[in-house]
């Protein structure tokens, strides 16, 4: 997938297309839907399908004490999309002058005369323009008069719920993170640098991976069933996963997510690797004695064991980088 970054400016953008518009955090089952629609109709149109999105996300500009973690990083944001069969995505650069553009501007200047739209799908809550001024009847409205056609994309449900980005966010700060991979079509998923720590895990007898997490939204304190997939061993290795304070072993605040992966102890340092959330375990607790936790330790590789044995790795709904 090609990426324009300054697609109101420098860059020549596909005329002609079917585009999509919209912020896709995590690119959910959702957007996957509207996406996918949007390659259908430009393969039997036989032109470009493209996708418009923002960052930073409009909200962090316009009420940025509002802003919400957001699931995806834009990395990983762009390349769910490719995954779609999107071939161009508009990298809309969020500043005031574009949150200043009023809505009808947008259409007849960016729509129209830029793109030369043939069809364009938005999300039925998504808005665009000055003081959120345009929606899909404007979209709508404007199409019939300017020639191009316009439409909300359908709405997808799951489990007896609307897929949303919203709901997505509060599954996983939740910890609910088989509900989320649920609305996800995938496991939930962060990157991160894996950082040189204490070693304390080892003298426990269950070295770790400190991982330095480049993702905004994590899985809420507690230890999961997870996997982690290590690009210089090409390979996805099962893990149990704790994310919070340790609180038995330090008397601090700080969130850290470390991973005790199953039979393998090689060291990779400094490496960035991408860990999957696949079942939560149980919260963090506070033990009486590090007798204690290395027991309840041992319980949790165990669970960890029995799910992989019933989950082949190979198996799972894993996006890999």
């Amino acid at each position: 997938m090609e990426v324009l970054r300054d697609p109101l400016g420098n860059d020549e953008p596909p005329r002609g297309s079917v585009l999509s518009i919209g912020n896709f955090d995590g690119v959910h089952r959702g957007h996957q839907a509207v996406l996918s629609h949007v390659v259908e109709r430009a393969q039997t149109l036989g032109v470009g399908a493209l996708a418009m999105t923002f960052d930073p996300h409009p909200i962090k500009l316009l009420r940025p004490a509002d802003a919400p973690r957001l699931v995806t990083t834009l990395e990983q944001r762009l390349a769910l999309i490719a995954r779609t069969g999107i071939e161009t995505c508009l990298l809309v650069p969020f500043t005031h002058r574009v949150a200043r553009m009023m809505a009808e501007d947008f259409v007849r200047d960016v729509l129209v005369r830029r793109l030369t739209v043939q069809e364009v799908y938005i999300g039925k809550n998504f808005r665009f323009g000055a003081d959120r001024g345009g929606d899909v009847e404007l979209l709508t409205r404007m199409g019939d008069e300017l020639g191009f056609q316009a439409a909300s994309s359908p709405i997808v449900e799951h489990r007896g719920g609307v897929v949303s980005s919203t709901r997505v966010r509060q599954a996983i700060g939740d910890g609910r993170v088989e509900e989320a991979g649920g609305l996800l079509a995938r496991a939930v998923y962060i990157d991160g640098r894996v950082l040189e720590g204490k070693r304390l895990g080892r003298t426990l007898g269950f070295p770790t991976l400190n991982i330095e997490v480049e993702n905004e939204l994590q899985p809420d304190r507690g230890v999961y069933v997870t996997a982690v997939h290590i690009p210089s061993f090409e390979r996805t290795f099962p893990a149990v996963t704790n994310v919070g304070v340790r609180p038995t072993i330090y008397q601090n605040s700080l969130t850290t997510v470390e991973s005790h992966l199953l039979d393998f102890t090689a060291d990779v340092y400094r490496e960035r690797v991408r860990l999957f959330f696949l079942q939560r375990l149980r919260e963090e607790r506070t033990f009486d004695s590090t007798t204690q936790l290395m027991a309840q330790i041992r319980l949790d590789v165990e669970t960890s064991r029995n799910y992989f044995e019933e989950n082949p790795v190979g198996n799972l709904p894993l996006v890999l980088p």
